[in-house]
């Protein structure tokens, strides 16, 4: 594939991304332009858990699903990936991915071959200081998970996630916010079961607050959805 060029709307949108943070027009561009960019069906694998890691992505629009897959063949959902995020970020500083990554909806990414990343990597102050901010966030949300699965009650967790979700992943359609997600995953994500989230969601769908149809949920009332997680998280846990 052709190098991107500095006049694409692919790199402008690379360019959104905290990965470039701090780092001068001249500095952006030879990275951008050292990419190529490849495109990913909905649910086609963008890599797969035991690969070797060839290429670092960068993901510019769409979103990536992160699973391991366990010993008697679960899919465990880790993630979510919206646009700006480094995909398999920790799998980075080893040779092979921990996590299968897959797309939720239609992804484009940057990709660079792993040797001409490091390269760059080596060179150039603004991408090591980056790459060590994404780490950190993605172990405060997977702090803050783990913090939430053990002090709140679920209805707390289950409103979190689906915040910190629109906030990640979620799109505009016809109004609202939609998340590309299924109930059970929601589910894995705050350790509960898939009865519960359905309980939940059908309940607020009845109060207007989201709307959950299969593998999407819109938030229709973020201040009603705000609300009541503040409200749960007040009530003692049982």
């Amino acid at each position: 594939m052709e190098s991107i060029q500095s006049t694409t709307p692919e790199r402008t949108l690379a360019l959104r991304s905290s990965l470039f943070s701090g780092a001068s027009s001249a500095a952006s561009k030879e990275v951008v332009s050292a990419a190529h960019e490849k495109e990913f069906e909905s649910g086609q694998a963008i890599f797969c858990q035991g690969d070797p890691v060839r290429q670092v992505l960068l993901l510019i629009s769409g979103c990536v699903k992160l699973l391991q897959v366990g010993a008697n063949g679960n899919e465990i959902i880790l993630r979510l990936s919206g646009p700006g995020e480094l995909i398999g970020i920790s799998d980075s500083h080893i040779r092979t991915h921990n996590s299968t990554a897959r797309a939720q909806q239609p992804c484009t990414v940057l990709a660079w071959e792993i040797s001409t990343f490091e390269a760059l990597f080596e060179r150039h102050t603004f991408l090591r200081r980056n790459m060590l901010n994404m780490l950190l966030h993605h172990l405060d949300d997977m702090h803050e998970r783990f913090r939430e699965i053990s002090t709140e009650r679920v209805a707390a967790r289950l409103s979190s996630q689906v915040i910190r979700m629109m906030h990640q992943v979620g799109r505009r359609v016809n109004g609202e916010t939609a998340i590309s997600i299924s109930r059970e995953e929601l589910a894995q994500l705050t350790g509960t079961t898939l009865f519960t989230v359905s309980r939940l969601l059908a309940d607020w769908g009845r109060q207007g607050i989201v709307a959950a149809r299969r593998e999407v949920v819109s938030i229709r009332n973020l201040r009603a959805l705000v609300d009541l997680s503040e409200t749960a998280d007040q009530q003692p846990l049982k």
